[in-house]
C-alpha cells in the first residue's frame, strides 16, 4: 500500500467509548479535557453512531495539542477505550490505517467509508 507522504494533518479526534456502567468515568474524563486543554468536545452518543460500534464522544483538537492530550489521555483514561485518530481527509485510513488505541481495539464499521 503506497502512502503518500505529503498528507498533511489538519488536527485529530479522540472518540471515548463508553457504556452505561461506564458513562459516569467517560463524564469525569470530559470535564477534566474541557477544563484543562484547548479542545472541542462533541455530543454524547449514547447508541453507536458512524463507524463506532459502542456509545461514544468525540473530542477534537489541533495538532499542536497532540502532545498535551494524548499522554494525558494514556494516564488518565480511567479504564475507558480510546480511539485516537489523525485528520487528513481521509476517513478510511485514518481510522483503519493512521489510529492509535488506548485499551481495546474495538472493530470499527468501516463499510461506511469503504462505499464513499
Amino acid at each position: 500500500m503506497h502512502q503518500d507522504m505529503d498528507q498533511e494533518i489538519t488536527g485529530f479526534h479522540a472518540h471515548i467509548y463508553y457504556r452505561p456502567e461506564t458513562k459516569p468515568a467517560a463524564k469525569a474524563v470530559r470535564e477534566q479535557l474541557g477544563a484543562m486543554f484547548d479542545v472541542t468536545l462533541g455530543r454524547w452518543h449514547d447508541k453507536p453512531v458512524g463507524p463506532h460500534p459502542i456509545s461514544m464522544y468525540q473530542v477534537a483538537f489541533a495538532t499542536e495539542e497532540f502532545e498535551k492530550v494524548v499522554p494525558w489521555l494514556m494516564l488518565n483514561r480511567q479504564g475507558l477505550d480510546i480511539l485516537v485518530h489523525p485528520e487528513t481527509g481521509h476517513d478510511l485510513e485514518d481510522h483503519r490505517d493512521h489510529a492509535l488505541w488506548l485499551g481495546q481495539k474495538l472493530k470499527l464499521n468501516l463499510e461506511m467509508f469503504e462505499a464513499a
